[in-house]
């Protein structure tokens, strides 16, 4: 049985790896921070008390800002994948906490290479690297266009891409990064805009509220589906050869089409409920993201397959859902950026 261990596990990637991972067979350790509050919703599907049966998914305290905790793991549990989700990964908010930013989306990804290497584990490595670090370089973007990242979490993030490439080279490690372009579900963060513009335009359909307040509509990006994504996460550790791999959809779509599909989705106009402040403008924006995937098509076989408007229609359908599941009782508007 193969054991694999998962940084950023109660996140929306990292628990649909583990219920992958879980499918194939593995024996899944998952990193999780101390809270006063339960922060493992997302696994809740798959997590069963360890005291009352056999399972094959323990979580531990452990935190990327932390070298003591993490060796500690890596030395006890001895796994044979490592999978580097964890980060602060919210690119506005990134300009308000830079310095924690680095701290565990950078440092983090090297805490975790320099005990791989230390321990003496003979294992795979993933690093979730991100489109982010391409930045404001033309589209579409590949493995070789030059990274050119605006923001303290893209700077982070190229950071620990530049720190894995490096310890596969000087140490011979099995390193790969996956570059993902974004990706989405219905367990996307509530304050992350598609899941924003989702949950926004089903609360306005019910009376919930009565507006979405939003940034920059022009913005485009590259949007898949997040349990796709897992997958070419998993196929790259399978390789002979570690490497990295740009992983995307190879279209792209704006924040305004978004917007269009999913209030069409509940028979509403954009136009009358949504405003723009200022306040979710970036002070470096990212205008255009887009994939060219033809690498991992070719060595991984790696492809999607839910397209835009199924994105749309998924992450819209599950709100409506979850509002019936409420009985008509709102959940608590957020504000955060």
């Amino acid at each position: 049985m193969k054991r694999a261990l998962i940084t950023g596990i109660t996140g929306q990637d990292g628990s649909y790896l583990a219920e992958f991972l879980l499918a194939k067979g593995y024996e899944v350790h998952g990193i999780k921070r101390r809270s006063s509050s339960f922060n493992t919703l997302r696994l809740d599907n798959i997590y069963s008390d360890w005291h009352e049966e056999k399972t094959r998914l323990f979580l531990h305290f452990a935190d990327l800002s932390d070298s003591s905790s993490l060796w500690k793991l890596l030395y006890d549990i001895h796994p044979d994948e490592i999978y580097n989700l964890g980060a602060q990964s919210h690119v506005r908010v990134s300009f308000d906490i830079p310095e924690y930013t680095c701290d565990v989306t950078a440092n983090g990804a090297l805490r975790l290479l320099e005990g791989i290497r230390h321990v003496g584990l003979h294992c795979r490595f993933y690093q979730a690297s991100s489109s982010e670090m391409f930045g404001s370089a033309p589209p579409p973007q590949s493995e070789t266009t030059p990274f050119h990242p605006r923001s303290p979490y893209a700077c982070s993030k190229l950071f620990a891409h530049a720190t894995t490439v490096n310890y596969r080279e000087a140490y011979q490690m099995y390193a790969c990064s996956g570059i993902l372009f974004n990706h989405e579900s219905p367990r996307r963060g509530e304050t992350f805009v598609t899941r924003k513009i989702a949950r926004a335009a089903v609360h306005i359909k019910v009376g919930w509220e009565d507006h979405l307040y939003l940034g920059n509509l022009e913005a485009r990006r590259d949007w898949g589906y997040a349990p796709e994504y897992v997958e070419a996460m998993w196929l790259m550790l399978q390789q002979e050869r570690p490497d990295d791999y740009v992983i995307g959809t190879g279209e792209n779509h704006s924040v305004r089409e978004f917007l269009e599909k999913a209030f069409a989705h509940v028979g509403l106009d954009w136009h009358d409920h949504v405003r723009i402040d200022p306040l979710y403008y970036r002070p470096a924006e990212v205008q255009d993201l887009l994939a060219e995937p033809t690498k991992a098509r070719q060595k991984l076989g790696w492809r999607h397959g839910t397209g835009f408007d199924e994105l749309v229609r998924i992450m819209v359908d599950a709100e409506l859902q979850q509002c019936d599941q409420n009985s008509g009782k709102p959940l608590v508007a957020r504000a955060e950026r």
